[in-house]
Protein backbone atom coordinates (compact mmCIF):
# COMPACT_ATOMS: atom_id res chain seq x y z
CA UNK A 1 0.00 0.00 0.00
CA UNK A 2 0.99 3.55 -0.54
CA UNK A 3 1.75 4.88 2.77
CA UNK A 4 1.59 8.74 1.37
CA UNK A 5 -1.70 8.16 -0.13
CA UNK A 6 -3.00 6.90 3.15
CA UNK A 7 -2.19 9.89 5.30
CA UNK A 8 -4.57 12.52 5.32
CA UNK A 9 -3.60 16.18 3.50
CA UNK A 10 -2.21 18.71 6.02
CA UNK A 11 -5.32 20.60 5.72
CA UNK A 12 -7.04 18.05 7.42
CA UNK A 13 -5.35 17.76 10.67
CA UNK A 14 -4.14 21.98 10.91
CA UNK A 15 -4.91 23.70 14.15
CA UNK A 16 -8.49 25.41 14.09
CA UNK A 17 -6.79 28.96 14.22
CA UNK A 18 -5.16 27.82 10.60
CA UNK A 19 -8.37 26.64 9.46
CA UNK A 20 -10.31 29.95 10.44
CA UNK A 21 -7.68 32.10 9.00
CA UNK A 22 -8.34 30.33 6.05
CA UNK A 23 -11.93 30.20 5.99
CA UNK A 24 -11.75 34.02 6.63
CA UNK A 25 -9.81 34.65 3.48
CA UNK A 26 -11.75 32.57 1.35
CA UNK A 27 -15.31 33.42 2.38
CA UNK A 28 -14.18 37.19 1.89
CA UNK A 29 -13.22 35.61 -1.74
CA UNK A 30 -16.62 34.34 -2.03
CA UNK A 31 -19.16 36.84 -0.81
CA UNK A 32 -17.29 39.29 -2.85
CA UNK A 33 -17.47 36.89 -6.10
CA UNK A 34 -21.07 36.31 -5.56
CA UNK A 35 -21.75 40.21 -5.31
CA UNK A 36 -19.81 41.07 -8.36
CA UNK A 37 -20.79 39.01 -10.72
CA UNK A 38 -24.16 37.79 -9.65
CA UNK A 39 -27.25 39.96 -10.00
CA UNK A 40 -30.11 38.18 -8.17
CA UNK A 41 -27.21 38.26 -5.23
CA UNK A 42 -26.02 41.99 -5.46
CA UNK A 43 -29.93 42.58 -4.95
CA UNK A 44 -30.31 40.64 -1.92
CA UNK A 45 -27.36 41.79 -0.49
CA UNK A 46 -28.64 45.47 -1.24
CA UNK A 47 -32.10 44.62 -0.09
CA UNK A 48 -30.49 43.37 3.10
CA UNK A 49 -28.41 46.29 3.58
CA UNK A 50 -25.35 44.35 3.54
CA UNK A 51 -22.12 44.37 1.51
CA UNK A 52 -18.96 41.94 1.43
CA UNK A 53 -17.16 44.84 3.08
CA UNK A 54 -18.77 44.16 6.39
CA UNK A 55 -17.80 40.72 6.33
CA UNK A 56 -14.77 40.93 8.99
CA UNK A 57 -15.04 37.67 11.04
CA UNK A 58 -16.72 34.56 10.67
CA UNK A 59 -19.52 35.29 12.89
CA UNK A 60 -20.50 38.50 10.20
CA UNK A 61 -22.18 35.79 7.96
CA UNK A 62 -24.95 36.01 9.94
CA UNK A 63 -25.86 39.54 8.96
CA UNK A 64 -26.20 38.02 5.03
CA UNK A 65 -29.83 36.43 4.31
CA UNK A 66 -29.95 32.83 3.30
CA UNK A 67 -30.45 31.00 -0.19
CA UNK A 68 -32.51 28.69 -1.10
CA UNK A 69 -33.88 26.58 -4.03
CA UNK A 70 -36.37 29.24 -4.86
CA UNK A 71 -33.74 31.45 -5.40
CA UNK A 72 -32.18 28.85 -7.93
CA UNK A 73 -35.48 28.73 -9.41
CA UNK A 74 -36.73 32.16 -9.83
CA UNK A 75 -33.20 32.63 -11.62
CA UNK A 76 -33.91 29.57 -13.93
CA UNK A 77 -31.61 28.34 -15.61
CA UNK A 78 -28.28 30.05 -15.84
CA UNK A 79 -29.38 33.21 -13.40
CA UNK A 80 -27.52 32.40 -10.49
CA UNK A 81 -24.09 31.54 -12.37
CA UNK A 82 -21.35 33.92 -11.77
CA UNK A 83 -18.88 33.44 -14.54
CA UNK A 84 -19.37 33.91 -18.70
CA UNK A 85 -20.91 30.27 -20.09
CA UNK A 86 -17.98 29.75 -22.18
CA UNK A 87 -15.87 29.17 -18.72
CA UNK A 88 -18.63 26.73 -18.17
CA UNK A 89 -17.13 23.20 -18.41
CA UNK A 90 -19.92 21.18 -17.16
CA UNK A 91 -23.65 20.92 -16.21
CA UNK A 92 -25.69 19.26 -13.55
CA UNK A 93 -29.60 19.08 -12.49
CA UNK A 94 -31.48 18.09 -9.79
CA UNK A 95 -34.23 16.06 -10.84
CA UNK A 96 -37.27 18.50 -10.37
CA UNK A 97 -39.71 16.53 -9.24
CA UNK A 98 -41.41 19.95 -7.10
CA UNK A 99 -40.62 22.39 -9.57
CA UNK A 100 -38.08 23.28 -12.15
CA UNK A 101 -34.87 21.10 -11.77
CA UNK A 102 -32.09 23.46 -9.61
CA UNK A 103 -29.22 23.86 -12.06
CA UNK A 104 -25.43 23.63 -11.10
CA UNK A 105 -22.70 25.03 -13.12
CA UNK A 106 -19.01 24.17 -12.87
CA UNK A 107 -15.72 25.36 -14.23
CA UNK A 108 -12.89 23.56 -14.73
CA UNK A 109 -11.69 24.34 -12.11
CA UNK A 110 -14.79 23.38 -9.87
CA UNK A 111 -14.54 20.11 -11.26
CA UNK A 112 -11.06 19.37 -10.48
CA UNK A 113 -11.83 20.59 -6.56
CA UNK A 114 -14.78 17.85 -6.24
CA UNK A 115 -12.66 15.50 -7.94
CA UNK A 116 -10.33 16.16 -5.10
CA UNK A 117 -12.85 16.31 -2.37
CA UNK A 118 -14.01 12.86 -3.68
CA UNK A 119 -10.63 12.01 -3.30
CA UNK A 120 -9.97 12.86 -0.35
CA UNK A 121 -13.56 11.30 1.01
CA UNK A 122 -12.92 7.79 -0.67
CA UNK A 123 -9.21 7.49 0.97
CA UNK A 124 -11.47 9.07 4.33
CA UNK A 125 -13.48 5.74 3.59
CA UNK A 126 -10.41 3.58 3.83
CA UNK A 127 -10.31 3.30 -0.12
CA UNK A 128 -6.77 2.83 -1.57
CA UNK A 129 -5.15 3.47 -4.66
CA UNK A 130 -5.04 0.37 -6.85
CA UNK A 131 -8.59 -0.45 -5.38
CA UNK A 132 -11.68 -1.66 -7.73
CA UNK A 133 -14.70 0.52 -7.44
CA UNK A 134 -18.06 -0.25 -8.42
CA UNK A 135 -19.79 2.77 -8.73
CA UNK A 136 -23.90 2.08 -8.81
CA UNK A 137 -25.31 6.04 -8.40
CA UNK A 138 -26.80 7.56 -11.13
CA UNK A 139 -25.04 9.00 -14.31
CA UNK A 140 -26.52 11.87 -15.77
CA UNK A 141 -27.84 14.98 -14.64
CA UNK A 142 -28.11 13.34 -11.40
CA UNK A 143 -24.29 14.53 -9.75
CA UNK A 144 -24.12 11.03 -7.50
CA UNK A 145 -22.44 8.66 -10.55
CA UNK A 146 -19.47 11.09 -12.17
CA UNK A 147 -18.64 12.28 -8.71
CA UNK A 148 -17.93 9.20 -7.26
CA UNK A 149 -16.42 8.24 -10.87
CA UNK A 150 -13.90 10.71 -11.04
CA UNK A 151 -12.84 11.05 -7.22
CA UNK A 152 -12.17 7.39 -7.53
CA UNK A 153 -9.81 7.77 -10.13
CA UNK A 154 -8.35 10.94 -8.80
CA UNK A 155 -6.92 8.43 -6.25
CA UNK A 156 -5.85 6.14 -8.70
CA UNK A 157 -8.64 3.79 -8.12
CA UNK A 158 -10.21 1.53 -10.93
CA UNK A 159 -14.03 2.74 -11.71
CA UNK A 160 -16.53 -0.62 -13.02
CA UNK A 161 -18.88 2.91 -13.87
CA UNK A 162 -22.42 0.16 -14.09
CA UNK A 163 -25.08 2.80 -12.74
CA UNK A 164 -28.28 2.01 -11.45
CA UNK A 165 -30.78 -0.50 -12.15
CA UNK A 166 -30.58 -4.17 -14.01
CA UNK A 167 -30.25 -5.30 -10.41
CA UNK A 168 -28.81 -8.97 -11.74
CA UNK A 169 -26.11 -7.58 -13.82
CA UNK A 170 -24.86 -5.30 -10.60
CA UNK A 171 -24.82 -8.97 -8.98
CA UNK A 172 -23.06 -10.64 -11.64
CA UNK A 173 -20.55 -8.03 -11.82
CA UNK A 174 -19.51 -7.58 -8.15
CA UNK A 175 -19.16 -11.46 -8.33
CA UNK A 176 -17.08 -11.50 -11.64
CA UNK A 177 -14.70 -8.27 -10.68
CA UNK A 178 -14.60 -8.58 -6.83
CA UNK A 179 -14.52 -4.79 -6.25
CA UNK A 180 -13.29 -3.38 -2.98
CA UNK A 181 -15.71 -0.33 -2.56
CA UNK A 182 -19.10 -0.11 -4.19
CA UNK A 183 -21.26 3.48 -4.03
CA UNK A 184 -24.68 3.42 -4.12
CA UNK A 185 -27.81 4.47 -2.23
CA UNK A 186 -28.20 2.46 0.98
CA UNK A 187 -31.49 1.42 0.23
CA UNK A 188 -30.19 -0.04 -3.22
CA UNK A 189 -27.79 -1.53 -1.53
CA UNK A 190 -30.49 -3.62 0.23
CA UNK A 191 -32.04 -4.53 -3.03
CA UNK A 192 -28.26 -5.46 -4.58
CA UNK A 193 -28.25 -7.69 -1.18
CA UNK A 194 -31.73 -9.70 -1.41
CA UNK A 195 -30.38 -10.28 -5.44
CA UNK A 196 -27.33 -11.72 -3.83
CA UNK A 197 -30.11 -13.76 -1.96
CA UNK A 198 -32.19 -14.40 -4.60
CA UNK A 199 -29.62 -16.07 -6.56
CA UNK A 200 -28.70 -18.62 -3.45
CA UNK A 201 -25.59 -16.40 -2.83
CA UNK A 202 -24.22 -15.10 0.27
CA UNK A 203 -23.40 -11.49 -0.21
CA UNK A 204 -20.80 -11.61 2.38
CA UNK A 205 -18.70 -13.63 0.14
CA UNK A 206 -18.86 -10.54 -2.73
CA UNK A 207 -15.20 -9.48 -1.72
CA UNK A 208 -16.67 -6.03 -0.74
CA UNK A 209 -15.08 -4.25 1.77
CA UNK A 210 -16.27 -0.54 1.92
CA UNK A 211 -19.34 0.80 0.90
CA UNK A 212 -20.12 4.50 0.99
CA UNK A 213 -23.83 5.15 0.80
CA UNK A 214 -25.18 8.54 0.11
CA UNK A 215 -27.88 10.97 -1.05
CA UNK A 216 -30.62 9.84 1.52
CA UNK A 217 -30.81 9.61 5.40
CA UNK A 218 -30.10 6.75 6.68
CA UNK A 219 -30.19 4.77 10.18
CA UNK A 220 -27.16 3.56 12.26
CA UNK A 221 -29.67 0.90 12.40
CA UNK A 222 -29.52 0.77 8.78
CA UNK A 223 -25.73 0.96 8.81
CA UNK A 224 -25.88 -2.54 11.69
CA UNK A 225 -28.07 -4.25 8.78
CA UNK A 226 -25.58 -3.69 5.52
CA UNK A 227 -22.68 -4.58 7.35
CA UNK A 228 -24.13 -7.64 9.05
CA UNK A 229 -25.76 -8.71 5.86
CA UNK A 230 -23.08 -7.49 3.41
CA UNK A 231 -19.73 -7.84 5.54
CA UNK A 232 -18.47 -4.49 4.75
CA UNK A 233 -17.79 -1.24 6.68
CA UNK A 234 -20.36 0.90 5.75
CA UNK A 235 -19.32 4.70 5.50
CA UNK A 236 -21.50 7.98 5.37
CA UNK A 237 -21.30 10.29 2.93
CA UNK A 238 -22.99 13.34 2.31
CA UNK A 239 -23.41 16.35 -0.26
CA UNK A 240 -25.79 17.71 -2.48
CA UNK A 241 -26.01 18.59 -6.17
CA UNK A 242 -26.54 22.46 -5.49
CA UNK A 243 -23.70 23.00 -3.32
CA UNK A 244 -21.05 20.47 -5.43
CA UNK A 245 -22.61 16.73 -5.49
CA UNK A 246 -21.08 14.00 -3.19
CA UNK A 247 -17.96 14.40 -0.91
CA UNK A 248 -19.01 17.58 1.07
CA UNK A 249 -18.74 15.63 3.33
CA UNK A 250 -17.58 12.33 4.45
CA UNK A 251 -17.20 9.84 7.48
CA UNK A 252 -13.75 8.33 8.23
CA UNK A 253 -12.82 4.69 8.27
CA UNK A 254 -11.21 5.41 11.69
CA UNK A 255 -13.56 6.79 13.47
CA UNK A 256 -17.26 6.19 11.88
CA UNK A 257 -18.74 9.41 13.58
CA UNK A 258 -20.62 11.28 11.35
CA UNK A 259 -19.56 12.61 8.27
CA UNK A 260 -16.67 15.14 8.27
CA UNK A 261 -17.91 18.36 6.69
CA UNK A 262 -14.60 19.66 4.25
CA UNK A 263 -14.55 23.04 6.13
CA UNK A 264 -11.66 24.43 3.82
CA UNK A 265 -14.11 24.70 0.83
CA UNK A 266 -17.55 24.66 2.63
CA UNK A 267 -18.70 26.45 5.38
CA UNK A 268 -21.55 24.74 7.56
CA UNK A 269 -24.19 26.45 9.76
CA UNK A 270 -26.63 25.15 11.76
CA UNK A 271 -30.24 27.69 12.19
CA UNK A 272 -33.68 27.58 13.87
CA UNK A 273 -36.30 26.29 10.59
CA UNK A 274 -38.52 28.61 11.79
CA UNK A 275 -37.00 31.79 12.61
CA UNK A 276 -33.54 31.11 10.90
CA UNK A 277 -31.97 32.24 14.05
CA UNK A 278 -27.98 30.76 14.83
CA UNK A 279 -27.67 27.88 17.21
CA UNK A 280 -24.19 26.60 18.10
CA UNK A 281 -22.92 23.64 17.69
CA UNK A 282 -24.26 20.77 18.84
CA UNK A 283 -27.88 21.72 18.59
CA UNK A 284 -30.04 20.29 16.13
CA UNK A 285 -31.66 22.57 13.30
CA UNK A 286 -31.42 22.77 9.54
CA UNK A 287 -28.19 22.55 8.06
CA UNK A 288 -26.91 25.88 5.92
CA UNK A 289 -23.59 25.97 3.68
CA UNK A 290 -21.47 28.34 2.24
CA UNK A 291 -18.96 27.57 -0.68
CA UNK A 292 -15.95 29.34 -0.47
CA UNK A 293 -14.13 28.20 -3.27
CA UNK A 294 -16.64 27.65 -5.87
CA UNK A 295 -16.26 29.58 -9.58
CA UNK A 296 -19.29 29.09 -11.45
CA UNK A 297 -22.11 28.77 -8.95
CA UNK A 298 -20.94 30.38 -5.32
CA UNK A 299 -23.87 29.75 -2.86
CA UNK A 300 -24.45 31.77 0.03
CA UNK A 301 -25.92 30.53 3.34
CA UNK A 302 -27.98 28.06 1.44
CA UNK A 303 -30.50 26.22 2.95
CA UNK A 304 -30.18 22.61 2.63
CA UNK A 305 -33.68 21.52 4.42
CA UNK A 306 -31.37 18.50 5.87
CA UNK A 307 -31.95 18.73 9.95
CA UNK A 308 -28.96 17.94 11.99
CA UNK A 309 -26.01 19.14 14.21
CA UNK A 310 -22.35 19.90 14.26
CA UNK A 311 -19.96 18.19 16.55
CA UNK A 312 -16.44 18.63 17.71
CA UNK A 313 -13.69 17.12 15.69
CA UNK A 314 -12.50 13.46 16.22
CA UNK A 315 -10.39 11.80 13.63
CA UNK A 316 -10.02 15.01 11.78
CA UNK A 317 -9.68 18.85 12.37
CA UNK A 318 -13.26 19.58 10.87
CA UNK A 319 -16.28 19.48 12.56
CA UNK A 320 -18.60 16.44 12.01
CA UNK A 321 -22.26 16.34 11.05
CA UNK A 322 -24.49 14.55 13.33
CA UNK A 323 -26.84 11.96 11.39
CA UNK A 324 -29.95 13.48 9.54
CA UNK A 325 -32.50 13.09 10.75
CA UNK A 326 -35.12 14.52 8.38
CA UNK A 327 -36.05 17.19 6.17
CA UNK A 328 -37.11 20.69 7.15
CA UNK A 329 -39.93 20.07 4.17
CA UNK A 330 -40.27 16.06 3.94
CA UNK A 331 -41.42 16.51 7.93
CA UNK A 332 -44.89 14.95 8.38
CA UNK A 333 -47.57 16.77 10.80
CA UNK A 334 -49.77 13.63 11.79
CA UNK A 335 -52.21 15.62 14.29
CA UNK A 336 -50.25 18.05 15.82
CA UNK A 337 -47.13 15.18 15.98
CA UNK A 338 -43.69 15.85 14.05
CA UNK A 339 -42.60 12.98 12.30
CA UNK A 340 -39.38 12.21 10.21
CA UNK A 341 -39.70 8.97 7.93
CA UNK A 342 -35.93 8.12 9.56
CA UNK A 343 -37.67 7.81 13.24
CA UNK A 344 -40.12 5.17 11.95
CA UNK A 345 -37.24 3.41 9.94
CA UNK A 346 -35.22 2.82 13.28
CA UNK A 347 -38.10 1.27 14.88
CA UNK A 348 -39.15 -1.10 11.95
CA UNK A 349 -34.94 -1.78 12.12
CA UNK A 350 -35.27 -2.50 15.49
CA UNK A 351 -37.84 -5.59 14.65
CA UNK A 352 -35.58 -8.54 13.77
CA UNK A 353 -38.60 -10.21 11.63
CA UNK A 354 -39.27 -7.18 9.63
CA UNK A 355 -36.74 -6.25 6.21
CA UNK A 356 -35.30 -2.73 5.65
CA UNK A 357 -37.88 -2.19 3.27
CA UNK A 358 -41.15 -0.17 4.21
CA UNK A 359 -43.35 3.13 3.31
CA UNK A 360 -45.56 5.45 4.93
CA UNK A 361 -48.81 6.64 3.83
CA UNK A 362 -50.51 9.31 5.12
CA UNK A 363 -54.05 9.53 4.20
CA UNK A 364 -57.59 11.76 5.27
CA UNK A 365 -60.04 10.18 8.36
CA UNK A 366 -62.81 12.48 8.40
CA UNK A 367 -61.42 16.01 9.34
CA UNK A 368 -58.25 13.95 10.78
CA UNK A 369 -55.13 13.16 9.14
CA UNK A 370 -54.20 9.23 9.30
CA UNK A 371 -50.35 7.47 9.18
CA UNK A 372 -50.51 3.53 7.67
CA UNK A 373 -46.92 1.79 7.81
CA UNK A 374 -46.41 -0.83 5.03
CA UNK A 375 -43.59 -3.35 6.38
CA UNK A 376 -42.03 -6.72 4.88
CA UNK A 377 -41.07 -9.50 7.07
CA UNK A 378 -37.41 -11.04 6.02
CA UNK A 379 -37.26 -13.89 4.03
CA UNK A 380 -36.59 -16.48 6.94
CA UNK A 381 -38.28 -14.65 9.70
CA UNK A 382 -40.25 -17.75 11.82
CA UNK A 383 -43.64 -17.65 12.84
CA UNK A 384 -44.91 -15.18 10.92
CA UNK A 385 -48.50 -16.75 9.89
CA UNK A 386 -51.44 -14.92 10.37
CA UNK A 387 -51.44 -14.27 14.16
CA UNK A 388 -47.43 -13.98 14.12
CA UNK A 389 -47.96 -10.79 11.63
CA UNK A 390 -50.22 -9.38 13.61
CA UNK A 391 -48.36 -9.35 16.49
CA UNK A 392 -45.38 -7.98 14.89
CA UNK A 393 -47.45 -5.12 13.26
CA UNK A 394 -48.84 -4.36 16.81
CA UNK A 395 -45.58 -4.51 18.30
CA UNK A 396 -44.53 -2.02 15.74
CA UNK A 397 -47.20 -0.16 16.04
CA UNK A 398 -46.76 0.41 20.02
CA UNK A 399 -43.33 1.56 19.73
CA UNK A 400 -44.68 4.26 17.19
CA UNK A 401 -47.09 5.16 19.47
CA UNK A 402 -45.09 5.40 22.66
CA UNK A 403 -41.39 6.58 21.36
CA UNK A 404 -42.73 8.99 18.21
CA UNK A 405 -46.17 9.85 19.80
CA UNK A 406 -48.28 9.21 16.82
CA UNK A 407 -50.93 6.51 16.30
CA UNK A 408 -50.32 4.15 12.99
CA UNK A 409 -51.79 1.22 11.31
CA UNK A 410 -49.00 -1.07 10.40
CA UNK A 411 -49.45 -3.12 7.51
CA UNK A 412 -47.54 -6.51 6.84
CA UNK A 413 -47.18 -6.85 2.66
CA UNK A 414 -46.43 -9.68 1.02
CA UNK A 415 -41.76 -9.97 0.42
CA UNK A 416 -41.77 -7.84 -3.16
CA UNK A 417 -44.65 -5.77 -1.98
CA UNK A 418 -43.17 -2.38 -1.32
CA UNK A 419 -40.95 -1.43 -4.52
CA UNK A 420 -37.44 -1.66 -4.53
CA UNK A 421 -35.94 1.80 -6.14
CA UNK A 422 -32.48 1.65 -7.87
CA UNK A 423 -32.10 5.37 -6.63
CA UNK A 424 -33.43 7.47 -3.96
CA UNK A 425 -36.28 5.11 -1.84
CA UNK A 426 -39.43 6.48 -2.06
CA UNK A 427 -40.34 6.29 1.94
CA UNK A 428 -43.27 8.74 2.04
CA UNK A 429 -46.91 8.38 0.08
CA UNK A 430 -49.45 11.19 0.67
CA UNK A 431 -52.89 10.42 0.18
CA UNK A 432 -54.67 13.60 1.30
CA UNK A 433 -56.47 15.32 -0.85
CA UNK A 434 -54.64 18.18 -2.07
Amino acid sequence: MNQTAARPEPIETASRDEITALQTRRMKWSLQHAYDNVAHYRAKFDAHGVHPDHFRHLEDLAKFPCTTKEDLRQTYPFGMFAVPMEEVLRIHASSGTTGKPTVVGYTRGDIDTWAELMARSTRAAGGRPGDKVHVAYGYGLFTGGLGAHYGAERLGCTVIPMSGGQTEKQVQLIRDFRPDIIMVTPSYMLVIADEFQRQGVDPRESGLRIGMFGAEPWTQQMREEIEGRVGLSAIDIYGLSEVMGPGVACECAEAKDGPVVWEDHFYPEIIDPATAAPRPDGEPGELLFTTLTKQALPLIRYRTRDITRLLAPTARSFRRMGKITGRSDDMLIIRGVNVFPSQIEELVLRQPQLSPHYVLEVRREGHLDALDVLVEPKPDAPGLDGSGREAVAAALAHHIKSLIGVSSRVRMVDIGGIERSIGKAKRVIDKRPK
